[in-house]
């Protein structure tokens, strides 16, 4: 039976466990704290049952303490029983990866409870100089030395939850500095309604001269010709949702009809579609702050209904083609829009632009498709709507994230701010 003896404001619980092959007795101990806002009673019956799976544990041989099982084998478990129920599958096949490729190849063989700070840090200035894992050229920038990082600190963090460790030890090193690219990733106002010009104007594309096969397969010459082509309303409707919902590409494609609600001028957002080992499938929300409600005006709600109409029409013609569900953003058949879809189609339309501008002031910045989320923020900060507000709307879990995302428009406010000020008081 587990013997409980009380140190101090904690109880040492300490279970014999027979003994070894030379004889020596094998005693495990853990440490045990009580709830100081629970009840004398109440305490004695948790440490009673903390006592007892402990002991049930080391007579199983289920107990695993830091001093005998590895880095390896704790990833496999962290892998298994954590990330397994608490993170999406992007994200874990991501962690598995860094821990297969970076973590396990270092820290693998080190009993857990000898993985040292220095160690770890040892580790990090090594990567800086090391090649890289995936084949590309160059090494790790510092913000994929710091995403590995957040990696093994998640993990032993929740070593320690499990009371495997007893601190750590990634919060007594200093990893390296996240580097902030000055790229743009953002239009400005300007450069917004220009694009959204675009999405009204039609195209001109050159096809050279080729040949065709005719009805009788004979072959006969076509000259060089110019393509007329219009942005199909789909697509526009997409962009505009980007822009004025600040909606993320797997949310939109995520979206069904069920999801819209024009009587409130709102889009629900409980789910988001991913690519997983090559497969689109469906999955839950970035994070549990992301299921939100963003309510968008009146001519993307008048949009929506036009573009509600005319799939409704299109279904209808194409009959028993049609083997989709109920997608706002499809493909010819009705399935789910592909993923690559609206990056392409974004890509094609500033290309086309730039393409036909020789001033080079006048062009649109080649800014990723995640930039019309990010143009929605900075445009709403701009414009001194609240940081909680911006906030809620991108779906982000505190309004941290978005201070620290959106710094630079902050930072004109802040700039703005003292202005004013300075206006004021000079006035008098």
């Amino acid at each position: 039976m587990a013997s409980i003896r009380k140190r101090n404001n904690t109880y040492q619980i300490t279970v014999s466990n027979g003994r070894d092959v030379q004889g020596k007795q094998q005693i495990k101990t853990k440490t045990w704290k009580p709830d100081p806002r629970k009840s004398n009673h109440q305490n004695r019956k948790e440490l009673e049952a903390f006592a007892f799976r402990f002991e049930q544990a080391v007579r199983e041989g289920s107990y695993l303490e830091g001093e005998t099982i590895t880095f390896q084998m704790f990833a496999q478990l962290w892998l298994e029983q954590h990330a397994a129920y608490h993170l999406r599958i992007t994200t874990r096949n991501a962690y598995e990866y860094t821990i297969q490729n970076y973590l396990i190849p270092a820290f693998g063989s080190y009993k857990l409870t000898k993985l040292q700070p220095l160690s770890i840090q040892i580790f990090y200035n090594q990567l800086r100089h090391a090649k890289r894992k995936d084949g590309k050229q160059g090494t790790l920038s510092s913000s994929s030395i710091r995403k590995i990082h957040n990696i093994l600190s998640s993990m032993l963090s929740t070593a320690v939850q499990w009371q495997l460790i007893e601190s750590n030890p990634c919060r007594r090193i200093s990893p390296p500095r996240q580097q902030k690219l000055n790229t743009e990733n953002y239009f400005t106002l300007e450069q917004v309604q220009l694009f959204l010009e675009l999405l009204d104007k039609p195209y001109f594309t050159t096809c050279p001269s080729h040949n065709r096969i005719n009805e009788t397969g004979k072959s006969y010459p076509v000259s060089e010709y110019q393509a007329h082509h219009t942005i199909p309303l789909q697509q526009k409707l997409f962009f505009y949702m980007a822009l004025f919902g600040g909606f993320r590409r797997g949310e939109l494609l995520a979206l069904t009809w069920d999801d819209i609600d024009f009587a409130e001028k709102s889009v629900s957002i409980t789910k988001s579609t991913i690519s997983y080992k090559g497969k689109q499938m469906e999955d839950l929300t970035k994070n549990y702050s992301s299921m939100r409600v963003v309510t968008l005006p009146d001519s993307i709600m008048t949009m929506l209904k036009n573009y509600q109409i005319e799939q409704k029409q299109y279904k209808v013609s194409i009959g028993n083609q049609w083997i989709g569900k109920n997608y706002l953003f499809i493909q010819w058949n009705g399935k789910q829009m592909n993923l690559s879809t609206p990056y392409h189609a974004f890509k094609k339309i500033i290309k086309n632009y730039n393409d036909s501008v020789k001033d080079e002031s006048k062009k649109l910045p080649d800014i990723p498709l995640h930039g019309l989320r990010h143009t929605s923020a900075t445009l709403l900060i701009s414009q001194n709507v609240d940081v909680k507000t911006v906030s809620n709307r991108l779906g982000h879990a505190q309004t941290s994230t978005t201070m620290n995302i959106y710094a630079h428009s902050l930072k004109k406010m802040d700039e703005k701010a003292a202005d004013t000020l300075e206006q004021l008081i000079q006035r008098r």
